[in-house]
This record gives structure tokens, C-alpha cells and sequence, in this order.
């Protein structure tokens, strides 16, 4: 009975995990890029670091591999999503 506990609770606190990125194209379709990132679209594929080189004057967050992200939708801000080799893999909004 013990095992079982201990499994069911295992399985509950697998489900807490962060939420994962949704999947999708690098960059926003352009009818949905709400939030202007098209002219970003070029840092897709380069190094994160290249974001600290590029003034963005809006709401941006950068979601690196294991950060925990807010499910909270927010159509102006861009989100750039670091891939596990540290390059910019996707660009979307939200």
C-alpha cells in the first residue's frame, strides 16, 4: 500500500513540472506577429548572447532550457526561446 502512495505522489509531482514551450515555426507567421518581432527574425540560429547586442524596446522574456515559464498570454511580448546548444531557436509572441 505504501508503494503505491509513494508512486501515485511520485506521478502528482511529475505533473508540477515546468510547462514546456509550445512547439511551433522559429518565427510568428506574419497575420500573428502581434508583437513585432519580425525584424528579429534574423537572430534565429545565432548565439543568445547576441540578444544582450540588440536594443528591443518592448516586453521581451528569454525562456533558456529548464526555466520555468508563466502560462500568462500576452500578444505584445516577444519571447525568445534558447535552445539547448545556447543558440536562439525559436522567436514567437506571447
Amino acid at each position: 500500500m505504501r508503494r503505491a502512495a509513494l508512486a501515485a505522489l511520485a506521478l502528482l509531482l511529475a505533473a508540477c513540472g515546468a510547462p514546456s514551450v509550445p512547439p511551433g515555426p522559429p518565427v510568428p507567421a506574419p497575420g500573428e506577429d502581434t508583437c513585432g518581432a519580425s525584424p528579429y527574425t534574423g537572430l534565429v540560429g545565432r548565439d543568445g548572447t547576441a540578444l544582450e547586442r540588440v536594443l528591443i524596446m518592448r516586453q521581451v522574456r528569454v525562456i533558456r532550457p529548464g526555466d520555468a515559464i508563466s502560462e500568462d498570454l500576452r500578444p505584445a511580448r516577444i519571447n525568445f526561446v534558447i535552445g539547448g546548444d545556447g543558440s536562439i531557436a525559436r522567436i514567437y509572441c506571447g
